[in-house]
């Protein structure tokens, strides 16, 4: 990928993913730090399981702060929004939801194209499994950090077809160039396979599945 264009998808990535984790915060009553960290912690979580998976050490994220700054900038943003005009985002609250798992769904497919990215870059091009896990990691990991964080079994776990998405587009971008597809499309591609997932899994409330709730 293109480093500007790598760049600006990640901080797109990054903004999606702490919005997500806000608009959580926001369903389970936190307040305007618990807000912030959740925020951060859906935005970088992946990348610091990612980072410490390849070795590299300490993860970009303390490294090069800005992400993170990103991350912490766009959740106080959120909250405030939040904060002031509540009453209004609850009556609109299906349309809450729908913002919800887009910004959900566009994190997740960034997240996971710059995960093999970054296993690619380390000199693992020829480990597909490795590539592939990576780049789901990278996806849904930030996700189940913040689920987790507020006591919530990961949406990953058990609906939206979540992290079947995100295996999905990952073995997309290994392998497509392995067959001569360019890498600008394999990744086009497979963004556009993991966003169409997400949304249809969304729409039509398509779930793996699962065992019953017991009473």
């Amino acid at each position: 990928m293109n480093p500007t264009l790598f760049d600006l998808a990640e901080l797109i990535g990054v903004a999606s993913a702490a919005i997500s984790g806000v608009l959580t915060a926001a369903q389970a009553s936190l307040d305007v730090f618990g807000a912030i960290v959740l925020g951060c912690i859906t935005a970088v979580g992946g990348g610091i399981i990612r980072d410490l998976l390849l070795g590299v050490t300490p993860p970009a994220t303390f490294r090069n702060p800005t992400y993170l700054l990103v991350a912490a900038g766009v959740s106080l943003a959120v909250f405030l929004l939040e904060y002031s005009f509540g009453e209004t985002v609850e009556y609109g609250r299906k349309r809450y939801e729908q913002l919800l798992n887009a910004f959900d769904a566009v994190g997740l497919a960034i997240f996971v194209i710059i995960g093999v990215d970054a296993a690619n870059n380390a000199g693992y091009r020829d480990n597909a499994f490795l590539s592939v896990f990576v780049g789901t990691v990278t996806g849904i990991g930030g996700g189940m950090l913040r689920d987790m964080l507020i006591g919530k079994i990961p949406v990953v776990l058990q609906k939206h077809i979540y992290a079947l998405a995100a295996i999905f587009g990952a073995v997309l971008y290994v392998y497509l160039p392995k067959l001569g597809c360019p890498t600008t499309a394999s990744l086009y591609v497979a963004v556009a396979a993991i966003l169409l997932i997400r949304f249809l899994a969304t729409h039509y409330r398509w779930n793996m599945p699962k065992y019953p709730r017991v009473k």
